[in-house]
């Protein structure tokens, strides 16, 4: 049997989890329940999200358990780049080509709507969480992947398959000058957000325990039954206790496998690193009005998120570790630094940005984490194939945050109103079968995965 990868203690330190909230080690009651009708298991965004979404304009809810193995939000939503950044253009051709022209725009479609989602979201509950509303601008620095991207782009304006009106491209000739990056060969821009993001989740907690939820951190899910009692229900066994639940929602992205092994090598734990630097008092740094994708080459990428309080978030760093599979696929550990990467955000913006060299920019915090990918790229969504009252929503592959919360809207219409997968809004590419899970081809690996490779 594979060895199992459960959240670890002693996580690095991110920079959102400097300002601790109020129920970030909280626990409802001081025993867990015998019986629930909900268990959420994980407490990050999409454990907040259909929390939320189960109490939102409900008279009569149901009885939720949310299980968090560590604190409230601190896996991957804790440690990424809070960055509501939707792929509007630049996977669209590859998804045409793989799943078909409907699917591909429906998955573009709902990205981009995810971004006012939030804003509005943000704006009705009152979350104070620096949610900004700005734009996103693609750079890109190799040459075959600017020529490649070009070309595609090009292609589909042309064949009008899909909306593009929001995206602006700007050139060679000009496109150093217009996103502020050295070097830089094209440059996309389109809507897009950023925002605290744990404070963004810890609200919304806050509201779904102020209408009864029960919220139990350090509580690890260690196995779910393999099959539900006579009554339907399932035993969720903790380290503290067994619960009895009517339906369980695994909302635990790089840790699924650990409690449905259906999903190994489906939904991979895959270590990350993100920074945060800062700018001296005083300094005569340029400003920067947008976010940042800096693509270095195909499938490498830096994210950057210049903050409102001046400071920049800054992950990715793939060039550094990336063909070393030890170091990233298949790892659970968020305890450690990734050592081929951890110098690498210094100096980033003077040697990245036009103006920046005299900025006295530094790194003031590095850390790591755990997403959560699909071997296919898109997140399993719905429910489990072949457990009746399971529910999953995980591997999101790096990008949730543009995707979650309306993904968790549609999972608690299924909850609530018995709604099919296909009436949701989910894009159908999302739903998690069988089919998918037979499958033995990892687009993250680019072969098949019948053996787990030796890391």
């Amino acid at each position: 049997m594979a060895s199992r990868q459960f959240p670890v203690p002693n996580s690095t330190a991110s920079f959102w989890r400097t300002d601790l909230q109020e129920f970030d080690k909280h626990r409802s009651t001081p025993e867990l329940p015998a019986e629930t009708d909900v268990v959420i298991i994980g407490a990050g965004f999409s454990g907040a999200a259909l929390a939320y979404y189960i109490y939102q304009d409900n008279p009569t809810p149901p009885s939720v358990l949310i299980l968090e193995a560590r604190e409230a939000c601190s896996g991957a939503t804790a440690r990424n780049g809070g960055h509501l950044k939707p792929d509007v253009y630049f996977g669209i051709p590859k998804h045409i080509k793989k799943h078909g022209a409907k699917a591909a725009v429906e998955f573009a479609n709902f990205g981009a709507s995810q971004v006012y989602a939030v804003k509005e979201l943000v704006e009705k509950e009152k979350i104070d969480c620096d949610f900004t509303l700005t734009r996103a601008c693609d750079a890109t620095l190799d040459e075959g992947l600017a020529r490649e991207t070009e070309e595609a782009f090009k292609q589909l304006s042309a064949s009008g398959v899909a909306s593009l009106k929001d995206i602006h491209y700007t050139g060679r000739k000009d496109a150093e000058r217009v996103s502020g990056v050295k070097g830089a060969l094209g440059a996309f821009t389109f809507t897009a957000a950023h925002v605290w993001p744990y404070k963004l989740v810890m609200h919304l907690l806050k509201i779904s325990l102020g209408k009864g939820a029960n919220l139990q951190t350090y509580t690890p899910v260690t196995c779910i039954s393999e099959n539900p009692l006579p009554d339907g229900r399932w035993l969720v066994t903790t380290e503290r206790g067994v619960v009895r639940a009517k339906k369980v929602i695994l909302a635990t992205n790089g840790y699924t496998a650990n409690l449905a092994p259906q999903f190994r090598d489906h939904i991979v734990p895959v270590r990350g690193i993100c920074s945060r630097i800062v700018v001296p008092k005083g300094s005569a740094a340029p400003f920067l009005p947008q976010t940042y994708s800096i693509r270095h080459g195909p499938g490498v990428y830096d994210y950057l998120i210049p903050r409102n309080d001046g400071s920049i978030i800054v992950g990715g760093a793939k060039s550094e570790f990336w063909d070393d599979l030890s170091q990233w696929y298949n790892v659970a550990d968020d305890s450690k630094l990734i050592e081929p990467a951890k110098h690498y955000f210094d100096n980033l913006m003077q040697r990245t940005f036009m103006g920046w060299e005299n900025s006295g920019a530094h790194v003031d915090k590095i850390w790591t984490g755990i997403m959560g990918y699909s071997s296919d790229w898109m997140p399993h969504v719905g429910d489990v194939p072949g457990k009746p009252g399971q529910m999953i929503m995980a591997g999101f592959s790096g990008f949730g945050m543009p995707l979650i919360l309306l993904t968790a809207k549609g999972i608690v219409q299924m909850l609530r109103e018995r709604k099919k997968f296909e009436q949701t809004g989910v894009p159908t590419l999302f739903k998690a079968t069988q089919e998918r899970l037979d499958s033995t081809w990892s687009d993250i690996l680019g072969r098949e995965i019948e053996a787990r490779p030796k890391l």
